[in-house]
């Protein structure tokens, strides 16, 4: 979907439209959508600047990184963009410091579709966790230790510590 800045009317325009992606245009590689990516947009036009407003929201599969294991993630995620006209683009050194963060639309249009994939890449974790409490997988017998009590010896003493242990024990 392409907006055409020159045609924006005066008190700008709402879009809420549902976008059907690809998992591999993803930045995640094991995420899956579960439903569409629906948008709630307003664009606006205020001097040169083109405002964006706008919310995600869909619903994603992704993989736990420490027990590997599939779970649903939703997601709901606001933001506000400026964009400025491609010429400013040229006189970047001369601008402002607080345009630093202000992104650039070319020949006249933005597309919303890449805005949206854009912002959509923004919120995945680095980490992507089934639960914060998630303990992972057992680094001996390689099961998932949320699912069934692992009884391996996962014990080890810091060699360090030998010589201690052994003086506590000769003290006793």
């Amino acid at each position: 979907m392409i907006i055409d800045v020159e045609k924006l009317p005066l008190e700008g325009r709402r879009i809420s439209k549902d976008f059907e992606f690809l998992s591999a245009d993803l930045v995640e590689e094991s995420a899956v959508f579960l439903k569409p990516v629906h948008a709630e947009l307003t664009v606006k036009k205020v001097g040169e600047e083109i405002l964006i407003k706008g919310r995600i929201v869909t619903s994603l599969s992704l993989i736990c990184s420490r027990c590997l294991v599939p779970f649903e993630s939703s997601i709901d995620s606001g933001f506000d963009l400026v964009y400025l006209p491609e010429e400013l683009d040229v006189m970047q050194d001369q601008l402002e410091s607080e345009d630093i963060n202000k992104l650039f639309y070319y020949n006249g249009k933005i597309d919303i579709e890449q805005v949206i994939l854009e912002q959509l890449n923004l919120v995945f974790p680095a980490k992507p966790l089934c639960s914060e409490d998630c303990q992972g997988i057992c680094p001996v017998c390689g099961k998932v230790i949320r699912d069934s009590e692992c009884v391996c010896v996962t014990k080890s003493t810091d060699p360090r510590l030998k010589k201690l242990k052994i003086f506590i024990k000769d003290k006793s």
